[in-house]
């Protein structure tokens, strides 16, 4: 009698009692490639790509795993959407802004001026109309967005001179990581900039570079910007809460078994709140570190504010008049902001300037 004749005559009670045991079909493992658009040495951003492979992986006993490669390593670290819309990766790890050269719409799976906070985006994406609207712009781009965590409210960034009003920009070579506050401080004067982090430090060292911002003291520190550009501005007003993302390519995703999506899922939410959590345990050490090392702290003044806030509004108008898709999301995002903002003013505003006017 043959094995098939056997299992179904038999059933699974004769067949264990038999002791010929089933075929069991066991799912196939599965390896992927993860490009990010950062350096090793930040394990802020960087180190969200590891904490969601090494869980992929965990979850997975091991039937599933993730290699992460840093900018660079496999290619450029602004050539990963071309790499995931041609599937020559399986999955990437940036900064959706980076790509606003393509359309200016990436800008608000990322951050846009005057926009939302780390907690109001993730409530946008997740519960609002945020991720549904990015997913079916960046389907062109075969791609599938997960939140990868957020940076919070980010610093205003590097000077090797001290700025005090609009007048000061004028001229000023800027590295900007991208997205609309280019087009909004070029309005200002600003000769807007756009490279990977890993290479500003030796600009600035060379005078190639007045200026650069990149995230907030903790990552700032660690690329040593503080060695070549004394001053340290502040609030970055472009970048309100950046949240960073992981891109699926659309094709490999679909071809996961419903167990690998889910777990898929569950690691990138682990590592966007690892994140953000971790954003906001190390920025006031290394705010404090930076300043004992002579640092000189540079609020943007309220004047250069309100300028860099009407030259934001003229940039969205312009993007909105072009592109009925642009006008849709940021229409929607500024309506949820609004809802934001009411709630704000009777909970965390009222209750964080408080604290702030006490001692504890």
């Amino acid at each position: 009698m043959d094995r098939r004749s056997l299992l179904q005559r038999a059933g699974i009670a004769g067949v264990l009692a038999s002791g010929i045991a089933p075929a069991v079909h066991a799912q196939a493992a599965v390896r992927w490639r993860l490009a990010s658009s950062f350096p090793k040495s930040l394990d802020t951003i960087f180190g969200s790509a590891e904490v969601m492979s090494r869980t992929v992986r965990e979850l997975s006993g091991g039937k599933f795993e993730i290699s992460v490669h840093a900018g660079g390593e496999l290619m450029p670290p602004f050539g990963v959407v071309d790499a995931l819309q041609n599937g020559t990766i399986e999955m990437a790890q940036t900064a959706p802004y980076y790509f606003t050269g393509k359309d200016a719409i990436f800008a608000f799976g990322c951050a846009v001026p005057f926009g939302l906070t780390a907690r109001q985006m993730d409530s946008w994406m997740e519960h609002g109309n945020g991720r549904k609207l990015m997913d079916a712009f960046y389907a062109k781009y075969n791609i599938k967005s997960f939140s990868a965590g957020n940076t919070g409210t980010q610093m205003g960034g590097w000077f090797r001179k001290e700025i005090k009003s609009v007048a000061d920009l004028k001229g000023l070579k800027m590295r900007l990581g991208g997205g609309l506050f280019g087009e909004a401080m070029a309005r200002l004067g600003v000769v807007a900039q756009n490279m990977p982090a890993g290479e500003v430090y030796q600009a600035l060292e060379k005078g190639t570079l007045d200026a650069t911002e990149f995230v907030g003291p903790y990552d700032d520190e660690k690329l040593g910007f503080n060695k070549v550009a004394p001053y340290y501005a502040y609030p970055g007003w472009w970048e309100g809460g950046a949240e960073l993302e992981f891109f699926v390519n659309t094709k490999a995703l679909a071809a996961l078994s419903a167990e690998n999506k889910a777990i898929l899922e569950a690691a990138t939410n682990v590592a966007a709140r690892d994140m953000t959590a971790k954003y906001d345990a190390v920025n006031p050490l290394a705010l404090k570190r930076l300043v004992a090392a002579k640092t000189k702290l540079m609020p943007f003044s309220k004047e250069l504010m309100d300028a860099g806030f009407k030259a934001s509004m003229e940039v969205f108008a312009e993007h909105e008049a072009k592109s009925p898709e642009f006008k849709k999301i940021h229409q929607d995002m500024r309506a949820f902001q609004r809802d934001q903002i009411l709630w704000t003013r009777f909970s965390e505003y009222r209750f964080d300037s408080y604290m702030t006017s006490v001692k504890i």
